[in-house]
């Protein structure tokens, strides 16, 4: 005979509510939350003292509130570095970045993670180790390479450089997802007579669309917050980039911290426009990631 058991009387069981939290995850929660409030203060002194006068920021310090609503530091760094200029540039070079180097890193991928590339753990090895380089090892290579091609001062160069550093990366990256790519896939496009670039187009990109559209909103960001190999590239005025011309503000003993600030803020308000329009692409890419 089959003993079955039922709740005590008058006792209903206890379901758990997916909203409960245990004490250990809302203290996980407070120090994330503490920890996102504190890697946003210096962001909120930037704000702070980018509408505040000079004579305020003497007199007051970079902490007080501001006594008027100063809007001269903005149009000073507008007018200064000749901003929309400087502003074309870093949309220009970043987007070609992003595009090429997405487009350079699937190619590369395709061959080393599906095709039958010898040596193949060696060349994934040489991509990942150059992604350990500094850039200043590069700098002076880059910089006589750039001035035997004649295309030393000219944003071809740094569109080439970067495309070329950032796909090693994206390279590395897809080779290992396509590692693990579905045989069975590859094999029943063969049988229909697909080649190999009609596979890569029309079965492989589909596949691969939510991890291509994180590395290019990665490219474009980690190539518009790039300074140092664009200070040694571009030395014209027409062809530097946004944080150059930041960085042009402060001199050798003097700068002007309100303008600074001002130029600052400008200057990240594009990068996050472009993070917030791209964010729910890059939450679909890494959430299938996750799921792969």
């Amino acid at each position: 005979m089959a003993v079955t058991t039922t709740p005590a009387a008058g006792r209903a069981p206890r379901v758990r509510d997916r909203h409960d939290r245990g004490a250990g995850r809302w203290a996980v929660l407070a120090l994330v939350t503490v920890a996102a409030l504190a890697m946003l203060v210096p962001f909120a002194f930037m704000l702070l003292n980018a509408f505040k006068s000079p004579g305020d920021y003497s007199t007051n310090g970079p902490l007080s509130w501001p006594s008027e609503f100063y809007t001269k530091g903005l149009r000073t760094y507008w007018e200064q570095v000749d901003f929309p200029v400087k502003l074309w540039n870093s949309v220009l070079i970043s987007g070609s970045v992003a595009v090429a180097g997405v487009l350079v890193s699937l190619l590369n991928a395709y061959a080393l993670g599906i095709g039958r590339v010898r040596g193949r753990l060696w060349i994934i090895g040489l991509f990942l180790l150059a992604n350990m380089l500094p850039q200043e090892a590069l700098v002076y290579p880059l910089y006589h390479f750039a001035k035997e091609a004649g295309l030393y001062n000219t944003r071809l160069a740094v569109i080439i450089i970067f495309t070329v550093i950032q796909s090693a990366f994206g390279t590395y990256l897809l080779a290992s997802v396509l590692s693990t790519f579905p045989r069975q896939l590859l094999e029943a496009a063969a049988l229909d007579g697909a080649g190999k670039w009609r596979i890569l187009w029309r079965v492989v990109l589909p596949n691969l669309r939510p991890t291509l559209a994180v590395l290019l909103v990665f490219f474009f960001i980690w190539t518009w917050n790039e300074f140092l190999i664009p200070l040694v590239m571009l030395i014209d005025n027409q062809t530097q980039t946004v944080p150059v011309a930041l960085a042009s503000l402060q001199g050798d003993r003097l700068m002007d911290a309100p303008t600074t600030n001002a130029g600052a803020l400008l200057s990240l308000v594009p990068a996050i426009l472009f993070f917030l329009i791209f964010q729910r692409t890059l939450a679909r890419g890494i959430t299938a990631g996750a799921e792969r």
